[in-house]
């Protein structure tokens, strides 16, 4: 949550502590706050391998700040630090950044195979290195898609994102979602791709209804021939067919984002159709397939593909910044110190 600095009981992280008392099994404290008299007691009367959970660290401006004072105050009980939050490694606070700067600093082991399986895919990958990057904007993900171009052998490009590609290259698409102001944008993206070698996949095909809505009776339609009075809603069966292809020449996968309207039905066929395959070539070993991002998590849970994949990644804005090529301050900092190994 966001308490802007400030006391909410709404957002006190007391029920955290009982979770995970009952998931352990074993008695597991709170301290009412994260720096001062109780954060001292509470870990002054800790037993050998006892467990306490701190308050909320936004309660305190000095949290989202980086404030070098709270930072003191924060690691003043403390010998060592653990950071196990990729999700919040893109935000330079206090309890991210500040405390690996001033405290013995590790990465937990969730942290280190998240970090391990970007590397993967982008850092040292396989090859041949495919992306799919769907989504509504493209204006989100303008720095992603400049950076995977220069990485990427094949990149898909799926969602009102196609819409837009299409567009600014002069096809008509109907009523669909597009971003008239990215057209130079799209350009610039289609150049830098060509002169990188990497090869953009557009929808050859797409389904169609008249309304943004559920529907029994989709249309199918050669992308080049969109009524006016349509919208495209999906990928249509040859386009979801080249990607299966595609995704049968890579040994590598980075899948961010859906290829359609995916929490409509029958506007999910695409995802559901291309990401199982991609599950099934992950298992049978001649994959390497990272996904993540809100909408890529729940697109693959809901094409029940999640679990055949190499790996799922728990961050939002952090998975979208690493891919982005952007620095991770919470990262940058235990790298620098030279201590990022895994604990135990």
């Amino acid at each position: 949550g966001r308490p802007n600095g400030e006391k909410n009981p709404a957002m006190s992280l007391k029920p955290i502590a009982h979770a995970l008392s009952s998931i352990l099994n074993k008695e597991v404290s709170f301290c009412a706050d994260c720096i001062g008299h109780p954060a001292m007691t509470g870990m002054d009367n800790l037993s050998a391998g006892g467990l306490t959970v701190l308050e909320n660290t936004r309660f305190h401006p000095g949290e989202e700040a980086n404030d070098e004072a709270f930072i003191k105050s924060l690691s003043a009980p403390a010998d060592a630090f653990i950071n196990d939050a990729f999700s919040a490694a893109h935000r330079a606070h206090a309890s991210t950044e500040g405390l690996a700067r001033i405290l013995p600093s590790y990465a937990g082991r969730s942290l280190q195979k998240e970090l391990e399986a970007l590397e993967t895919v982008l850092g040292n990958p396989t090859r041949p290195v495919m992306a799919v990057v769907g989504g509504a904007k493209i204006s989100t993900k303008l720095d992603l898609l400049f950076n995977l171009i220069s990485k990427v052998d094949t990149l898909v490009i799926g969602g009102g994102m196609a819409n837009t590609f299409m567009a600014a290259q002069g096809i008509a698409i109907g009523r669909s979602l597009c971003e008239e102001s990215m057209f130079d944008k799209v350009r610039d993206i289609l150049r830098a791709a060509k002169d990188s070698n990497c090869e953009i996949l557009l929808p050859d095909d797409v389904v169609l209804a008249e309304n943004f809505a559920a529907t029994d009776s989709p249309v199918s339609s050669q992308a080049t021939q969109v009524p006016e009075d349509m919208m495209i809603l999906d990928a249509g069966p040859l386009a979801v067919s080249k990607i299966k292809a595609a995704i049968e020449k890579s040994k590598t996968l980075v899948w961010n984002g859906p290829l359609g309207a995916f929490e409509l039905t029958p506007f999910d066929e695409g995802t559901k159709i291309a990401a199982q395959f991609a599950a099934q070539q992950t298992i049978a070993g001649k994959l390497v397939s990272v996904a993540g991002g809100g909408d890529t998590v729940a697109a693959l849970n809901h094409s029940d593909a999640a679990d055949g994949f190499t790996y799922i990644s728990t961050a939002g804005g952090a998975f979208l910044e690493w891919l982005e090529g952007k620095t991770l301050p919470a990262i940058d900092t235990l790298q620098h110190n030279m201590l990022v190994k895994r604990v135990g």
